[in-house]
């Protein structure tokens, strides 16, 4: 069983996957141009902030201090998601492209977190946010390869 803080560390990373997550499809529903994907990208941000809620609560559980910001990486993510949406002129395939490759991201650090041996209630909580995250995961690349924007 992985000790109180390897739990407590992924944990945040977890904390720190989702809040950039928030933060992507919130910049990325202020740069479509499309209502529906405006939409879907809001929904996704606020769904991720409750996945944050989830897991800082249970870091606090733990007695842990949970992950406040994003990763540098995903900041570095969606600063280039920012130039990018400029450069084409907030083309909306380009848009969604950059939101699949941060939703290959995210499903890729849920997967980590479930190799790890967590404690049973730490792993169903994982696990269920793992199905929310690889459903918005699908969801993006099916509009991503129905735009011909991943082509």
């Amino acid at each position: 069983m992985a000790s109180n803080d390897e739990v407590i560390s992924t944990l945040n990373g977890l904390i720190e996957t989702c809040r950039d997550g928030q933060n992507g499809f919130q910049t990325a529903a202020e740069g479509v141009k499309n209502s529906e994907l405006k939409s879907l990208f809001y929904s996704y941000s606020q769904q991720r902030a409750k996945l944050v809620g989830e897991l800082q609560d249970e870091v606090r559980r733990l007695g842990g201090d949970p992950e406040t910001a994003g990763s540098l990486a995903a900041s570095l993510h969606r600063g280039w998601m920012d130039i990018k949406s400029a450069v084409t002129g907030k083309d909306d395939n380009a848009i969604i492209s950059e939101c699949e490759r941060g939703e290959d991201a995210a499903v890729s650090n849920y997967r980590d977190a479930l190799g790890k041996d967590l404690p049973a209630n730490v792993r169903s909580i994982v696990e269920r946010q793992f199905a929310s995250v690889k459903e918005a995961h699908d969801r993006i690349r099916s509009l991503e390869r129905a735009s011909g924007a991943g082509a």
